[in-house]
């Protein structure tokens, strides 16, 4: 398991705004000012914000999901780590580096070594291989063909599609070629990859797997990344951490747990309201103050709710739940059967 400690950063983004139209300067400082919101900017200055005062940090080899509905911003943002989109104000750092800062040289080098990029729409060159189109970003490096073609075939092996190198895209399905996409970002072995909405446009069961083929190659491989979403179960299985956003701004930035059980906004009490609680349960949520008896299974506060439902299946009466050496309390059948319950009428408002 990886361990995130507070100075493990690979991107900060310091305030980061983006505010698109010809008096954006006006705009940008009404915003901060005056706290202008979406609706007045576009109405005096004939201007939209897009991004509005971002702060976040992204750990190294974490999956960070930015998640929103349309026109949130989450887009907008992820185009400002690699320098697609100038911001208006606000800072991006990569690895200790300030993106804003760089030369038009250190900017290629940064998208062709440090950060690899999957877009929902993949765009593969049609008059190219499979295996030509992963291998051009080593080309940009100034790799020779032979090792850009290994790195290319094993990339491809990667994603499960060893063999597939001479065909072309006009062959393979829109589940292949997203395949192929995320073989072109690997290929280079990036640090960081980049992924907006890379899997919206596939049919639920073809999201499923590439998720499950991302989530092994992402523990594998041991990268950094950013992943754009608008849908909240992807976000939710995904990501280690989930930023939510709303007219641009980030309404809260916490674990898939954090999210679910503890919103802190009434935007996202009610986005996250059609997610069962259940499965996100821990010990330590429903844990009642009580001593545990010798004969009680004893786990910790961070059990999750099926593994002590098995336990009081299996016939234990309670299980005592101890944090080091500290005894939090016990857990039974009745502060189940009441997280259940609980979960049940939030479900009434899920219709």
């Amino acid at each position: 398991m990886i361990t995130h400690t507070p100075d493990n950063k690979t991107i900060e983004c310091r305030h980061l705004w983006k505010i698109f139209g010809g008096r954006s300067a006006e705009a940008l400082k009404a915003a901060q000012t005056a706290k202008v919101c979406k609706h007045e900017a576009l109405e005096r200055f004939g201007c939209v914000i897009g991004v509005a005062d971002a702060s976040f940090t992204v750990r190294g080899q974490e999956i960070f999901c930015i998640m929103g509905l349309s026109g949130s911003g989450k887009s907008t943002i992820v185009r400002h780590i690699n320098r697609l989109i100038e911001p208006t104000a606000g800072h991006v750092i990569v690895s200790g580096r300030d993106v804003m800062s760089l030369t038009k040289k250190g900017l290629r080098e940064l998208r062709a070594r440090k950060i690899g990029m999957v877009f929902q729409h993949v765009a593969l060159w049609p008059h190219k291989s499979i295996a030509q189109n992963v291998s051009f970003p080593m080309e940009v490096q100034g790799k020779d063909l032979a090792t850009a073609a290994a790195a290319a075939e094993e990339a491809l092996s990667l994603v499960g599609l060893s063999g597939w190198g001479q065909r072309y895209p006009d062959e393979l399905s829109g589940g292949m070629q997203q395949r192929v996409g995320l073989a072109r970002a690997m290929a280079a072995d990036p640090e960081i990859l980049l992924m907006d909405e890379p899997f919206s446009a596939l049919d639920p069961l073809i999201r499923r797997d590439l998720q499950n083929e991302f989530l092994r190659l992402s523990h594998e491989n041991a990268k950094t990344t950013v992943f754009i979403t608008h849908d909240l179960e992807e976000a939710m299985r995904v990501g280690n951490r989930i930023a939510i956003m709303k007219d641009g701004r980030i309404e809260q930035i916490g674990t898939p747990e954090d999210i679910v059980l503890r919103p802190e906004t009434d935007y996202i009490a009610r986005f996250v309201n059609s997610i069962s609680t259940l499965r996100f349960l821990s010990a330590l949520e429903i844990v009642q103050p009580g001593k545990a008896n010798l004969d009680m299974p004893m786990r910790g506060p961070r059990t999750p709710l099926p593994e002590l439902l098995a336990l009081l299946a299996e016939g234990a009466d309670h299980v005592g739940i101890q944090d080091g050496d500290e005894v939090l309390g016990r857990i039974g059948a009745a502060e189940v059967i009441s997280a259940l319950q609980a979960d049940l009428k939030r479900g009434f408002g899920r219709g």
